[in-house]
């Protein structure tokens, strides 16, 4: 499955999964959708980073490919289920400190600070991006995959899914998950975040 495909099925499951906290938050609170403008600005710029990005996942893949090929020195140790989790997990690695830095960087903060001008904190904000994120470094912390011989086909099916997940932990209404909250990021701990 390309990005473009997940890409498809991420929209109108988002969309539903916004409808539901709206309501959810109306009836049993905290009115977290009490800004409608606030959201329709959300959505409007989750689209447009999501077209932007769709572009660049492709450009991504193609060149990891190819450079997986000039600088691979090995094979991958694990295989299977367990190379998935692996780049998950290393995807995931990188991502938070590509976040942390956003925040102590002056030219990736300026890229970034669109993400924390919400009034809101609501599943919508997840989509509120810079359309040019994509030209930040994400690219250059795929390298070690790279040079241990992941194939492109395990990158291209674990990145949409890593970056995907990271919609669901822009919510009030999900409390603590026991042990999770030292595994994961979870809705807590991104909430504290944006506080």
């Amino acid at each position: 499955m390309n990005f473009e495909v997940a890409v498809l099925f991420a929209i109108p499951a988002f969309m539903l999964l916004m409808v539901l906290e709206f309501v959810w938050s109306k009836f049993k609170g905290p009115d977290t959708w009490h800004h409608q403008a606030d959201a329709v600005s959300s959505i409007s710029s989750g689209l447009t980073y999501l077209v932007l990005r769709t572009l660049g996942f492709g450009v991504l893949v193609i060149s990891y490919d190819w450079v997986a090929q000039q600088i691979a020195v090995a094979e991958p140790v694990v295989t299977g289920f367990w190379l998935y989790v692996l780049v998950f997990v290393w995807k995931d690695f990188t991502s938070y400190w590509m976040h942390r830095w956003a925040h102590a960087n002056s030219f990736l903060w300026a890229m970034h600070l669109i993400h924390h001008s919400s009034e809101e904190f609501n599943l919508a904000v997840a989509l509120r991006q810079n359309a040019f994120n994509w030209f930040s470094y994400g690219g250059l912390m795929l390298l070690p995959l790279a040079l241990i011989g992941v194939p492109a086909e395990v990158v291209a099916v674990v990145l949409p899914i890593q970056f995907f997940m990271q919609f669901w932990y822009h919510t009030q209404h999900v409390g603590k998950l026991g042990w999770l909250e030292y595994v994961i990021v979870t809705p807590s701990q991104h909430r504290v975040h944006h506080a």
